[in-house]
């Protein structure tokens, strides 16, 4: 059965589709439970066309995958580490995917995040007429690790090693625990990041994780105090509640959490005039 998620408390939910889906001062939350990851590039290039045409504005799509590695732009085939016969054993698909970065893993317990945006809308640090990519790129970072620390995971950047990390303590390296990857077409944003929650993290050993070879990866249920409390555990439905809950702080906007079925209906019109 598919996971579903609800929207955080205080979140305001549409009961029905209307003009505030193109403005700028909101954030479209679509949460789409577990699907296969074919049936998520779908969605996603729906929302993209969508939003090259004006029909919908900014979009943030939540979601969770089957076992599946993907295959970034700057990828290395040999950080596969596992053969096809094994991948196809343990039912993992690969795909080749143009979003940048290297391989990386995608599975249960790890919340996806794909955020739909236009680089040219009225984002924060907007300083000509787009947002850079990297500057969007350390924004997603600076939503992770807002994240991370509602967890009580203190969390940071680490120069020219995109992604988020645990903060190193004593012997104890940090360790990645969200990765990330956009592509950008047309100014709007796709693909996005991936963090792990309770994601089990020997599948990881199929590959060489984003091709890092000296640092380990991590997720929140293996980073969380063991004394947090309950609106702190380490579930998905609580790190969506954070995610949501952090992109409306960080881009200063409004999360609107849409029914799916009648959001993925409106794709399929055309484009508002003068949008």
């Amino acid at each position: 059965m598919s996971l579903q998620w609800e929207p955080r408390a205080g979140a305001d939910r549409s009961s029905s589709i209307d003009n505030r889906l193109v403005g700028e001062q909101y954030i479209h939350l679509l949460q789409l439970g577990r699907i296969p990851y074919a049936e998520g590039l779908a969605i996603q290039k729906r929302v993209i066309d969508a939003r090259k045409a004006g029909t919908i504005g900014d979009t943030l799509l939540l979601l969770e995958h089957p076992p599946v590695l993907t295959l970034g732009r700057n990828s290395h085939r040999e950080n596969v580490l596992a053969s096809d016969e094994v991948l196809a054993a343990r039912n993992v698909e690969l795909h080749e995917i143009n979003r940048g970065g290297d391989v990386t893993y995608h599975g249960p317990g790890q919340l996806i995040g794909y955020p739909i945006f236009d680089l040219r809308g009225d984002l924060p640090g907007k300083k000509g007429p787009h947002l850079g990519p990297v500057d969007f790129m350390r924004m997603l970072e600076e939503v992770i690790i807002r994240v991370c620390y509602d967890f009580a995971v203190p969390a940071q950047r680490i120069a020219r090693r995109t992604g988020v990390w645990t903060i190193a303590s004593g012997s104890i390296e940090e360790k990645k625990i969200c990765a990330m990857g956009i592509h950008v077409s047309q100014g709007i944003t796709s693909h996005g990041f991936a963090l792990n929650v309770t994601t089990d993290l020997r599948d990881f050993d199929l590959i060489v994780p984003c091709g890092i070879t000296d640092r380990a990866v991590t997720s929140l249920e293996l980073e969380v105090p063991p004394s947090a409390e309950p609106s702190r555990q380490p579930t998905m439905q609580n790190a969506a509640n954070f995610t949501a809950r952090s992109f409306g702080r960080i881009f200063e906007r409004q999360i609107v959490a849409c029914d799916s079925m009648e959001f993925l209906a409106l794709l399929d019109q055309p484009a508002i005039s003068g949008k």
